[in-house]
């Protein structure tokens, strides 16, 4: 059992640290936080969080892949701590995982959202984000006269 909870830790602690440079992080800290506090202060352990999540962009920042490597390892070892004293923190971790970790073996984050294009784009480009500004459509000519589509930006 114990060689099964290490895993689960080490499986935990990578996921974590990936949320904490992805755009869904804000959400996983709140849920993070509940967590690690169980029986504390829940806004220690948020604070706690957000410093390692400062640190390791740093780090990444820095290219210190050895820090990076710390961060891990350090929260590695609080999962195993929490999962070895709390029978229950296994299952509650493994259904957090499931519900805040990439959905599939393709690195995704739950809830993604997937466009097909089909049909060409000869009525006009086709954008896919979050947030657009400035863009501009036009029609250009190109060498041999037909008419054509571009985008600025």
């Amino acid at each position: 059992m114990e060689a099964e909870l290490a895993a689960l830790a080490a499986s935990g602690a990578t996921t974590l640290v990936g949320l904490m440079v992805s755009e869904t992080w804000e959400q996983a800290r709140h849920r993070l936080s509940r967590f690690f506090a169980r029986d504390g202060d829940e806004n220690a352990v948020a604070a706690e969080l957000r410093s390692s999540r400062s640190d390791l962009v740093a780090a990444r920042d820095g290219a210190d892949a050895e820090a990076v490597a710390d961060i891990e390892a350090a929260w590695r070892a609080r999962l195993r701590r929490a999962l070895l004293s709390d029978p229950e923190a296994a299952r509650e971790l493994r259904e957090l995982l499931a519900e805040i970790a990439p959905s599939d073996g393709a690195g995704e984050a739950p809830g993604a959202v997937h466009n097909t294009v089909s049909g060409g784009v000869q009525h006009g480009p086709v954008l896919q984000g979050g947030r657009f500004s400035g863009v501009s459509f036009y029609e250009v000519a190109s060498s041999d006269g037909e008419l054509g589509q571009s985008a600025s930006g």
